[in-house]
Parts: structure tokens; sequence; C-alpha cells
């Protein structure tokens, strides 16, 4: 073929495609291009803080300068206590772990450093002006003793820890450290004392290494272990006491407290009278001091203040007169604080008669009348009053319309095979916690759950007639099934509620407390059947609608006024036992702390409580421990219960707490606002008489847990099982023994729901003779070796805690 005209062009290979312009090298002509004018509108997207808003440099440089300047503030604020001649001094609490250990020692090993060698005996605190650093050092130098310790560190700027290179911590040394951890401390330094002792020279290093990995399983942040045998050592202990701010404890920084430096009992010619005026001396601390807050000396108790007056120590020429000058005489003081009218009372209960508005209210027609059935949530089945309860279900033809359902009279069916129960089903209620059958209608099996049909014919033939089997029959198939239901119980642990009647007790007379619920989690609780078992005081006590806002407004109350901190001031106390100064001793350091608004009134208390795994035997509710909660230590006798919130507000009671195992554990004392940790202490039952220095070397910390919101309402529902044997079975029909044994029992119990381990329901559908046995219907057919049980609850009360003293133990 020829060629034609038109040339065929091919694209060129030689066409070289370059890279496009990545955007981040953009300048900002081009930027300026893409936008065309447009304005970004940042208030679509809902940024709320400073933090989420998009700032310029500068606007963030200026963000980070306000943040460390306020940081600075709070720097220079919590330090500014500390500074000047007569500043108030760093607290240091010297804590000996070994047997070998000397708290004494230590503290002049560290005064060689600053050129003081003065002897320390433990009489008393000794006060150390360092000139290097201008601070003053409170050294509180401690025996080896479980709560000399704890009050050391509970007022304790630095706690030095002594360990032993040769001995082990022992098992007072590990209860101290683990009542330490759980107590709350705040900055933390750890020596080893004698480290020179171990031979040769290569091993300390090891001896060292091991120490701090034993250390740090207590706490964590210690990154060295330091020597009080090498001087450089010494001197960086003493440069970190006076140059680290203290970290402090939060329930301690919301009060106002102090370390007792000193004590004024009165003359020996005011000694005839009980009571008197004690004047303790301290410097404050934290918050403002007020005259009209009661405050907790130790373990003596609370009390009113008198008046607050100046104890400036005088300014010397010489320095030695700084070390431990405790008690100037100083006739003319100057009142820095007195209370007025509205002084805290030491009244713990509200008014009795303002209390008794509420009962008075409550008229004598109101009186329970004669209840022929057990209380089912709020209602007393099977009493006169029947109007509440809805009509019998009809069981009607299938396809039977409304109209046609009224002209058949009573239960008369033309069927007996083809009917259907009208009824309304009800939805399940969905729970987080998983529900076992004795909780009620959560724990039972929904699949083929029906409503009761007691009310309806059986369609079930007539059992033969009923006999009741001689009483010496009775008894020995009583006892040889209550024995193998005994062993398969300690194996299995299945029922740990359940109660076993006798023949000759009626159970309605024992278990007249006790009432059915539906539901444990969501069923109302009625409490005016609980208003006869009260406790005697229950009305008088502390009730707080909002604890939130009331703590706010308590800790608010607490900043402002009040004798500033820093300040060495004498506190006048009034109306003081004079027998406490035979129970006084200098070794033991002793606090002094303020309490908030409302804290000495007494109220329904709850703490978390777990008991550590290491407990030998589980602690029986209502046993008797020693609670030390801040400032105050109580002897209790807790109720515990399951923790949690539910709707109803009820949480079931628990007779045992084991090992490891966390409850919530109530008790009537007073009030403590804020999260508190806690510790529970138990003392032996038989304790051996011992001397004054060793008197509380027996007691055990068991458990740990903190302080949760009083409430009042929250009942606490004991439960227990009533069991039976299915005797016969004869489809959804069983015929049950050994639960009641009269026919008056079975009937008062009727109205409550059966049900088994494996999840069935039923009800009482009739009594059968005169022994207790019943017939029963399930919503299907349960197994032979299947249990059927019953839940009954009642309200129980707590126990009103003690003040806890180690003098009268």
């Amino acid at each position: 073929m020829a060629p034609t005209g038109e040339s065929h062009h091919h694209r060129s290979t030689t066409k070289v495609s370059h890279k496009a312009f990545k955007s981040r090298h953009s300048t900002k002509g081009f930027i300026k291009e893409l936008s065309k004018g447009k304005v970004e509108n940042h208030e679509k997207t809902n940024r709320r803080t400073l933090n989420q808003q998009v700032m310029s440099k500068i606007d963030r440089r200026h963000h980070a300068r306000q943040l460390q300047q306020l940081k600075h503030q709070e720097n220079v604020k919590s330090t500014s206590v500390f500074s000047g001649q007569n500043g108030a001094p760093r607290i240091v609490a010297v804590i000996p772990l070994c047997e070998e250990n000397d708290s004494g020692l230590a503290v002049q090993k560290l005064n060689e450093d600053i050129g003081n060698d003065a002897v320390t005996s433990l009489s008393r605190p000794l006060k150390i002006r360092v000139d290097r650093f201008k601070q003053n050092i409170l050294y509180v130098p401690v025996i080896r003793d479980l709560l000399p310790a704890l009050d050391a560190c509970r007022v304790a700027d630095f706690v030095v820890l002594l360990l032993s290179p040769t001995q082990e911590v022992g098992e007072k040394g590990e209860l101290i450290l683990r009542a330490l951890e759980g107590q709350g401390v705040s900055n933390v330094l750890t020596m080893v004392q004698n480290l020179d002792r171990v031979e040769p020279p290569k091993r300390r290093l090891q001896v060292v290494a091991s120490l701090k990995s034993y250390i740090t399983h207590f706490f964590p942040a210690q990154e060295k272990i330091h020597s009080l045998d090498l001087d450089r050592e010494c001197a960086n202990v003493i440069r970190t006491l006076c140059t680290t701010t203290p970290k402090g404890v939060k329930w301690r920084e919301d009060r106002s407290w102090m370390l007792v430096e000193d004590v004024e009992w009165p003359s020996e010619d005011d000694l005839s009278d009980t009571h008197g005026e004690v004047i303790i001396t301290g410097v404050l601390r934290s918050k403002g001091l007020k005259a009209n807050r009661l405050v907790q000396i130790g373990d003596w108790g609370q009390f009113q203040i008198e008046k607050v007056t100046d104890a400036l120590l005088p300014i010397a020429g010489k320095r030695k007169a700084d070390e431990m000058a405790l008690d100037p005489d100083d006739k003319n003081e100057q009142i820095l604080d007195e209370p007025d009218q509205e002084q805290d009372d030491l009244a713990d209960l509200a008014p009795y008669d303002a209390a008794m508005e509420d009962i008075d209210d409550l008229s004598a027609s109101e009186a329970p009348t004669e209840r022929r059935g057990v209380l089912l949530d709020d209602h007393h089945y099977f009493s006169d009053d029947e109007s509440h309860l809805p009509e019998a279900p009809k069981r009607l033809p299938k396809g039977t319309s409304s109209y046609q359902a009224a002209w058949f009279l009573g239960d008369v069916s033309d069927s007996g095979s083809d009917g259907e129960d009208v009824a309304d089903n009800e939805g399940d209620i969905a729970m987080d916690a998983p529900a076992l059958p004795q909780d009620g209608f959560e724990g039972l099996d929904h699949a083929t759950q029906r409503d009761p049909t007691e009310a309806t014919p059986s369609e079930y033939p007539q059992s033969e007639m009923f006999l009741d089997p001689s009483p010496d029959d009775e008894a020995a198939q009583l006892k040889a099934y209550r024995s193998q239901r005994r062993s398969e119980a300690e194996d299995d642990l299945e029922f740990p509620d359940e109660i076993e009647l006798l023949p000759n007790v009626l159970a309605r007379e024992r278990l007249a407390r006790y009432r059915g619920l539906k539901s444990l989690k969501t069923s109302r609780w009625e409490t005016g059947e609980d208003k006869a078992y009260e406790p005697e005081d229950w009305n008088r006590l502390l009730q707080i609608p909002d604890y939130k806002s009331a703590k706010k407004q308590a800790t608010r109350e607490a900043l402002v006024g009040g004798v500033q901190p820093g300040k060495r001031v004498n506190v006048h106390l009034r109306n003081v036992p004079l027998s406490l100064q035979k129970s006084y001793d200098p070794k033991h350091p002793l606090a002094m702390f303020s309490l908030l608004c409302h804290e000495q009134k007494r109220t329904i208390v709850n703490f978390t409580i777990t008991l550590r795994s290491d407990h030998p035997v589980p602690i029986r509710s209502k046993d008797e421990l020693i609670l030390q909660c801040g400032s105050r230590r109580l002897v209790i006798n807790p109720l515990f219960s399951q923790t949690g919130n539910t709707p109803n507000n009820v949480h079931k009671f628990q007779r045992y707490l084991h090992p490891g195992q966390t409850a919530m554990a109530t008790f009537i004392a007073p009030l403590t606002w804020g999260t508190i940790p806690a510790l529970f202490f138990q003392a032996p039952e038989d304790p051996e008489p011992s001397s004054d220095s060793d008197q509380t070397a027996d007691l055990q910390l068991i458990a740990t847990g903190t302080s949760q919101a009083p409430d009042r309402a929250r009942v606490i529902a004991k439960r227990i099982i009533l069991t039976g044997h299915p005797y016969k079975i004869h489809k959804k029909l069983v015929t049950v023994r050994y639960m009641f044994f009269n026919k008056e029992d079975v009937h008062w119990f009727k109205a409550l729901q059966l049900w088994t381990k494996r999840g069935r329901s039923g009800f009482i559908k009739e009594s059968l003779g005169t022994h207790g046995y019943f017939k029963a219907t399930f919503d299907g057919r349960i197994n032979p070796q299947d249990a059927v049980g019953v839940s009954l609850y009642k309200r129980v009360f707590p126990r009103t805690a003690r003040p806890w003293s180690a003098i009268g133990r």
C-alpha cells in the first residue's frame, strides 16, 4: 500500500515527568496563593480547655511561663514555713527496723557532719540549727515499736529508715514497713548502719544492693541506700533534708496539725480535781488553727480549746539556746485566738428533742395489724386486704378474644390440652455482676420461666392419699439426709447462707424478722418494718444528704482564718482528765490534729477492707478489730457486706471475710471527711501481761482499706437459705420435704419464690399432711439430685465503735 500524506507520530520516550512539589516545603506565598483569601473557622471544633485551643508560638511561650511561675509560687509557699531564724523545723523521724539499729546513735552521727556533737537520748525530740542551709531540723528518734513508729511518721516531713548489713528485718520490722506503707508517709530515705563491719570490703556493694532490692519492694521510689559510716553520705543526707520540698500527706495537709514538743500539767495544788487545763506547745503546720474547732490529741481523745497564745522562742546571741528551749518563762502571753459562741461542742449525737420529731409524727393507729404471711418486697401476702393482687389468670382456648373470655366463668375451660396462660411477660433485668439463683429474679433460668400457676387447676393427675411417716422414721431419714448434705457443703460450699431448722421449732417465730425479696438488687426495701429493731440512738446520728458539697464546704472553711502555720504556740486545752499525766511518755511522739467541722459527730461510716492474702484464717463479721484512720484509733466490731452500688442500695451481709477478699466494713463512728487510708489490726484473744515498753508487740496488721462516704440509708441484708429435698418428682410437680416441719409454716411462707441451684424457679402449691411436706410447681423438670431453696432476708444494724488506748488495753 502506498503511504499516505499523514505520518504517524509516536510519543516521545525522552519526556521526563518531574516529582510533585511537596507541600511541607511550600513557601508562605505559595500557601497564601492556595488559600485564595479563605479564613479557617476554628469555632467549628468544640475546644473547651486552654490546652485544646490553637495558640501561636508567643502564646504558648507565655502560657509555659505562667505555669512555671505558678509552680514556683507554690514551691515558695510550701517552703516559706521553714524559712527564718524561728521558722518551723523540718521533722525527721528515725525508724530502726533491726534489733541492732540505734536511732540515737544515727542522729548523733548525722550531727557530727554539721559540727554538732550533742549526745542524743530517747527522752524527747532534738532540734538542730543547720547554719549552712539556714534550716532547722527536729529529729524524732523512736524505739523499734509499731505505734511509736506510726505516730512519728504521721507527722514527719522525712522518714529515715535504718537497716542493718548483718541482721534481717524480722517480723516486727516487716510489720512496721507494711503499716507505714498502708498509712502513707512523706519523703523516705534509707540508711544502713554499721556497714564497715562487713568483711571483706568487696562484699559491701553486694550487701547494699541486696538491701536496696528489699526496700524497693515497699517503697519503689528509693534510688539509693546511704551509709552512716561515710561522712560524705551523711552530708548528702543533710543536704537532702534541708533543700528538698516535702511532698506531704494528702489527708494531713487538709487540717491544721502540730508535733507536741512539751506538755504543761496543772500544779500540784490543783491535782485534787479530776479535770483541768493542760497546755501543749508546738509549731503549727499546714492550715491555720481555729479556736472554735475541736482538736484530737493522740489517743487521749478530743478536747475544746480555751485559747491559743504565742510561744515564740527568744532570739539569743548564742545559737546553743535554740537547740531545745522548749519551756520559756514568758508570763506576758500574747493571745492569738480565742473561741466565740460558734465553738464546736463535744456532743457526738443530735439533741434528743430534735431527733424525736420525726418519730412523734407516727400515730398509734399506724401500728401493724395481724399478719397472715411473710413480707415479700413491700407487702404482706395472704392478709385480709387483697385488693392489690391482680386477677387470677384464666385458662382459655387458643384464639379466644377478650370479648369471648368474659363468658368463661372462673377456671372452667372446654379443653384441658389446648389451654394457654394469659399473663404479661416481664423483661429480663440486665445487671453487670453475675447473679446466682438465691439472689432472686436475675439468677434464674429465664428460658423456661413462666408465671406462677398456683391459682390454676393442675394439669397433672391427683396424687394418692398422703400419709405422714412415723416420728422415728422421719427423724432417722432427716438425720441421714442432713449428714449427707453437710459433707457436700463442706466440699463445694454451694450454700454458704444455709441454716437448718429443728423439727420442734416454728419457722414463722424463729424467722419473724426475715422477709422475701424478688430481687436482691432491684426490689424496694420497706424500712418501716425495721423501726422496731433500730439501735437506741439511730435517729440521732448525723445525716449527710449531699456528701460531696458538704465535704467541699468543710475543707474550704479550713483555708481561711485562724492562727497561721509556722508559729510556735501554746494551745490551752479545756477539761482534760488529769489521769492522763500518768500515761504520758515523752519517748512516745504526741501529735495534735485539728478536726474539721462536724468531725466529732457520729454517723454510719463505711470502709473498704482487704484482708491480707497470707492471713491464715478468715475473720468473722462483728469480730473485734483495731482501726487506725487519720488521727484516730478505734475499737470496732464491723459488719462486712458486698461492695458496689445497687439501684435499691441493698447489699448482702457477709459472715466471713476470706484472705485476699475485699468487702465493705460498716460501723458507727465519728465522721472523717475525705478518702483516708485505714489500717486494721487484731489483738490476740488472751493477751499476756507485758511491760510498758512492749504494749503493742502482739498487734498484727491483718488488713488495709480506705474510708468511703457515710450513708445511713445503706441497707445491709443478712440472707438465710432454707433448703428442702425433692421427695417425689412428676414432671414439673414436685413434693418437697425437710424445708418446714409443720403445716402453718408452709402457709406462712407460701408467697415466696422457690429456686434450685441449677436455676429453676417455682412456687408452693399446697401443703401435704402436718409435717411440713408440700407440693410445688416449677418452670421445668428438676434433677433428683437438685436441692430446692428459698431465700429470706433481714436488715442488720452496725455497732458503735469505742476509742482505743494502749494503756487500758
